[in-house]
């Protein structure tokens, strides 16, 4: 008997003593529950925004021409070398003569014997056939020694920098290598891949800024020059063509250059950036918003550029709304919060 009375005793002691730890249990969590969050909030505002993208790029030269006479010939003389600045019909380089020699003294036979039967023509002394004969037979010797001529003394057929020689005097030109490689860099181009969203945002004649990092601290203007019209479909871009005058001949071929292009501004909400939350495991970024009943409400923003300190919003905030930009770690949403200064 005693030992039943002994385990009925303990046992409503243990019913007590749980009763007793469920209350103050119950005590303590409406005591945290009066207890609201701390937060910091600042008014999001409307302001003109600049609406600019930034693109990697490489300056090339405006045109590239590979300098070469038609056939094999000996190299009488080089005239410039790798560096040299030549102006558009700037001598470059001298053939061998011997073949241009054989064709002018033919070209001159040729033309006393045209000038000479043009006489007997006029008085009837040759048939028509026989003149216009002797008149082809001119006009073709003169064409062969224009295109050898061009094709022994090389000229340069645009301003520019030579980039290459690849050959020496006296050297025989085999038709492998051209002899000189020339790059015309007053302009010079750069080109970008613009997405699909910006296409239609872009025309001929914008202005852009340039910057490379091998010339830090100088910026660079240039214009749109050329959209083209085809889109790449592995990378869904739309070429562009940028182009800077570059008259003092800084940019160079070869150089990373970064291009902004300005789309023009909008009229946006803005918020500080650390009022915006990304959220894990998602694309998504959202703010907490404090209403009238001083509740945080979360709610999902789509950004637009960053710039200064600030986001600008695209949707998802209204200009006035109250957006939590401190404290916002232990929120959640629908819960009341207290609002500090600064």
């Amino acid at each position: 008997m005693k030992r039943i009375f002994r385990i009925a005793m303990i046992s409503g002691l243990v019913l007590v003593a749980a009763s007793c730890g469920s209350k103050k249990k119950d005590a303590k969590n409406e005591q945290q529950a009066e207890v609201q969050p701390l937060v910091y909030v600042q008014t999001a505002t409307k302001q003109e925004v600049t609406q600019e993208e930034s693109y990697s790029s490489t300056v090339e030269a405006y045109a590239v021409n590979n300098i070469a006479p038609q056939s094999s010939s000996r190299i009488k003389r080089v005239r410039v070398d790798v560096g040299s600045f030549v102006g558009k019909g700037q001598v470059l380089a001298e053939m061998d003569v011997a073949q241009l020699e054989q064709t002018r003294l033919k070209m001159v036979n040729d033309s006393t014997e045209f000038s000479r039967i043009k006489d007997l023509y006029a008085e009837g002394g040759i048939s028509r056939s026989d003149y216009e004969a002797l008149e082809l037979s001119y006009k073709v010797s003169r064409s062969s020694f224009d295109n050898l001529l061009e094709n022994t003394v090389l000229r340069a057929p645009i301003s520019g920098v030579i980039t290459e020689r690849n050959y020496d005097s006296g050297d025989m030109y085999t038709m492998g290598q051209p002899i000189f490689v020339l790059q015309q860099i007053s302009p010079v181009k750069l080109l970008v891949g613009v997405s699909e969203a910006d296409y239609t945002k872009i025309k001929v004649g914008d202005q852009v800024t340039i910057t490379v990092d091998a010339l830090p601290g100088q910026t660079f203007s240039g214009n749109v020059f050329k959209v083209y019209p085809v889109m790449d479909a592995t990378t869904h871009t739309f070429t562009v063509e940028i182009r800077v005058a570059n008259n003092d001949r800084v940019l160079r071929p070869g150089m990373y250059a970064r291009v902004t292009i300005v789309y023009g501004k909008n009229n946006s909400v803005v918020v500080p950036d650390n009022a915006i939350v990304k959220m894990q495991g998602a694309g998504q970024r959202s703010v907490y918003v404090v209403n009238d009943n001083n509740e945080a409400v979360e709610k999902i923003v789509t950004i637009g550029r960053h710039f200064d300190d600030k986001y600008e919003i695209l949707s998802g905030v209204e200009e006035g709304d109250r957006v939590v930009v401190r404290g916002q770690s232990s929120l959640r949403n629908g819960v009341k919060v207290q609002i500090g200064e600064e």
